[in-house]
């Protein structure tokens, strides 16, 4: 790609080579060579923390963490039993054993789903500590290229946090796996709708988990007052959400610290009164640990057990938004407050509502508040209220962060997402998505007014995210665990066979209300995927057109061409060629900046890139052109900086680049040096090294940065690790010269004032293209475009420095 994109220059202009100096223990006399890419000549210009996931937390900061996810995370699985008994006995209990059996069905499906397959194996399937459907499918695409974009690049696998760890020859399974991912394109794409299906899933969860959980904590009002009515119910659910979603603006961070009290007292009331309607009632309950209940239950019922399955499934609810919030917070974190907070007290809330059932059964449509003493009502209500509305925002948390993640892969309109926390990256709030969830979550409630019919719709969001995750964690432990056959084979058959009658439970009430979610996820489907279908689409026809070399050279040294003063940032979406639409602008402008950059913001699938292997540079032709291409590397949770400080670290490593590529020179070659030491101190350590070492240095040779960065390290790799000797030649004043001369003409030329280049590509559907397409095209995702934010404003770009140019795709 690079021969047909980019023009060359001679070699001497044009070769680098890089070089580590290390101690080497067997080689006293020579210094030890490290092979590096030539590109990575800014590598470790800038410190920048690591991402949190990747450390070692002390207990302290843990603690912090595990009191903070209990205000953010156990919320909507803490007030699941507000509602599980009234949605699993819609129609009354028949027979007192019949609890026992929900109660045994409660225990164990609640200890093999959310202990067993998220608490400790979900988990750990983490994303150097993000987690949720979207995390898993990066971490796939890591491992294997399954990105249906095409801008894969060699060197971003040599970012430190990649750790792709390469299939070795006996893990034939990995292999395969691998092979099958990338070379089936239906499997990619099917890959690609089962993420968006799930990341869909659980963003329609995010409307009515707040509905059902409010609506049921607020339906306790009755108890004291039964002439309220179920309207005047709903309108204090509905005002009770707007101030819910008013105050998401306020960042997690801060709610957390507010929430994580409430909740733990919430905890520990619902646990004591468990323990209280377990001694004064019946502790014959205790007898559901026994496996026998739950095949009594099923034999006596058949069908309608079968049915109730509904029910009980939404004793896991929430589960999906603790494995999605893990970027919020940290494994052992959520480990540590789950296991000794969230699930004795739980539980022993579900055990003493079955005892005080057993008792009084015709109180099953509003089991808690029956089952609770007359002296605790209105503490319980009180807290009732507090935590149904911490609870729902766990799921507002998660959709925020999925959304957030679905823009970084190209698969949602641009938004605007605000970091509501310095410390911790992964903590968000989205004005325009909060606004769509509460009215969402409004006309819920008012539409079903009961927490059964929302309690079905939840329940086909719950199953259908879990389904798919256990989809994605098996392909994680065949192409990245590389775990035994076995074990993958145990975990497939278990949850998928026990997920899959859930699933069929909740589809067989389908027409009750289990609609809405479908709904919801298949109109957010359709705008996710017309979004991606039509980037994928420009990208690769940007790839096809890309300018060719001899006509960048042909523009660029054309006698027209006027030389503005000043810094011009060409922003473009390719990574490995100058886009179309630049020898369109020299068309209708002829002149170019005295420094011209093509930028491209590129996304990885890892949650965050170092600052200091942030950029990579090369010359675009001849050096003294000044005309540069740059590629941005960031993660999907990395918060993009002010166009300031992004100009002023580019700026700086622009600097190092310049000067790297210029320092040594050993007859017709043109080589850089990297010390052990950071850039600020490179010339001075190889000018000490020079003057007192006298030894030789080895270089490995190093492929011009002429050709396309994916050539580059893709040819690296199949050279042969052969090394050829020469001499460090003395600096001269000259090349010091050269090296200031150009660095300080990138600053005056910064200083003349910088422009932001941005190409406005019209996207329309080729008159010769299907009808499906031109709808997708021409009205769909023009409609999509037209109502998103610009780019200019995602970027933070100072409108009075944009200059737009617009160009028309045909696709």
């Amino acid at each position: 790609m690079g021969d047909d994109v980019l023009g060359r220059g001679s070699r001497r202009d044009q070769e680098i080579v890089l070089v580590d100096i290390v101690d080497d223990d067997d080689h006293d006399d020579v210094p030890a060579v490290r092979r590096q890419d030539s590109l990575y000549v800014d590598a470790t210009r800038a410190g920048g923390a690591n991402h949190r996931g990747g450390q070692e937390e002390s207990w302290a900061r843990t603690l912090k963490l595990a009191f903070q996810c209990v205000g953010i995370l156990y919320g909507d699985i803490g007030t699941s039993p507000l509602f599980v008994y009234s949605s699993t006995f819609k129609d009354g209990v028949r027979h007192p054993d019949d609890l026992l059996g929900a109660l045994s069905l409660i225990i164990y499906s609640f200890a093999l789903f959310t202990i067993v397959k998220y608490v400790f194996i979900a988990l750990r399937a983490n994303d150097d500590g993000d987690g949720g459907t979207f995390a898993l499918y990066t971490l796939i695409s890591r491992h294997a290229k399954v990105s249906l974009i095409p801008n894969q690049q060699a060197e971003d696998e040599l970012i430190s946090k990649y750790n792709t760890g390469k299939p070795q020859a006996t893990q034939r399974r990995a292999r395969w796996m691998k092979e099958l991912l990338e070379t089936n394109r239906a499997v990619k794409i099917w890959l690609f709708l089962l993420t968006i299906l799930a990341t869909a899933m659980v963003i329609s969860d995010a409307v009515l988990t707040p509905a059902i959980s409010v609506l049921s904590a607020v339906g306790g009002l009755k108890e004291k007052a039964p002439n309220l009515t179920t309207d005047e119910i709903v309108w204090i659910t509905v005002a009770t959400l707007v101030v819910l979603f008013a105050i998401q603006r306020f960042g997690t961070d801060k709610i957390g610290y507010l929430f994580a009290p409430i909740i733990l007292l919430w905890l520990l009331l619902i646990g004591c009164v468990g323990i209280y309607n377990t001694i004064k009632f019946d502790t014959g309950v205790l007898r559901a640990f026994n496996l026998k209940y739950i095949i009594d239950y099923f034999r006596r019922n058949k069908k309608d057990g079968w049915i109730s399955l509904s029910g009980i499934l939404l004793c896991f609810t929430g589960t999906e938004a603790l494995f999605s919030d893990l970027g919020y917070f940290s494994i052992r974190s959520i480990q540590l407050s789950f296991s000794f907070g969230l699930v004795p007290s739980v539980l022993l809330a579900y055990i003493g509502q079955a005892a005080y059932l057993r008792e009084h059964p015709e109180h099953i449509a509003n089991t808690f508040y029956r089952s609770t003493p007359n002296v605790m009502f209105w503490p319980t209500f009180i807290l009732a209220v507090a935590a149904s509305i911490i609870g729902s925002q766990a799921m507002i948390s998660c959709a925020f962060a999925t959304i957030s993640h679905l823009q970084t892969l190209n698969c949602f309109p641009r938004v605007k997402i605000l970091h509501t926390s310095r410390q911790y990256s992964g903590q968000l709030y989205i004005p325009e998505v909060n606004f769509f969830l509460c009215v969402g979550a409004c006309l819920v409630t008012i539409g079903f007014k009961t927490t059964v019919i929302i309690g079905e719709a939840h329940a086909i969001c719950v199953v259908f995210v879990m389904i798919i995750t256990t989809l994605l964690l098996t392909i994680v432990m065949l192409l990245v665990w590389k775990v035994s056959i076995w074990y993958v084979a145990l975990f497939f058959i278990v949850f998928m066979s026990s997920e899959s009658i859930y699933l069929s439970a909740v589809l067989y009430q389908f027409v009750h209300g289990e609609y809405v979610p479908v709904a919801m996820s298949v109109f957010l489907m359709i705008v996710m995927t017309v979004w991606h279908y039509v980037h994928v689409k420009r990208y690769e026809f940007e790839l096809e057109h890309t300018v060719p070399r001899d006509k960048v050279k042909e523009l660029l040294e054309r006698r027209d061409i006027q030389r503005v003063p000043g810094v011009g940032l060409f922003y473009t979406d390719l990574v490995q060629g100058i886009p179309p639409v630049f020898p369109h602008l020299i068309e209708k402008i002829p002149s170019i900046h005295s420094v011209l950059i093509f930028v491209s913001i590129k996304h990885l699938p890892i949650p965050s890139v170092d600052r200091s292997e942030r950029f990579i540079f090369r010359h675009v032709d001849k050096e003294e052109y000044k005309v540069f291409q740059c590629v941005a590397r960031y993660g999907y949770r990395d918060p993009m900086e002010e166009a300031k400080d992004f100009v002023d670290a580019l700026t700086e490593n622009l600097q190092y680049y310049i000067r790297d590529v210029n320092f040594y020179t050993t007859g017709g070659d043109q080589h850089i040096f990297r010390s052990t030491s950071y850039a600020s101190s490179i010339a001075e350590s190889f000018a000490s090294y020079e003057k007192h070492s006298g030894h030789a240095v080895y270089a490995e040779e190093m492929l011009t940065p002429a050709e396309s960065f994916s050539e580059h390290t893709k040819q690296l790799s199949g050279r042969s690790k052969h090394f050829k000797q020469f001499q460090v030649e003395n600096m001269n004043m000259q090349k010091m010269e050269k090296v200031q001369q150009e660095q300080q003409a990138i600053l005056r030329e910064m200083e003349n004032g910088v422009v932001y280049i941005l190409g406005e590509s019209d996207i329309v559907a080729s008159p010769h293209s299907s009808l499906l397409n031109k709808i997708i095209v021409n009205y769909i995702y023009s409609f999509l475009r037209k109502n998103c934010r610009n780019g200019e404003k995602m970027l933070s770009i100072p409108r009075s420095q944009v200059l737009k140019v617009g160009i028309a795709y045909e696709i």
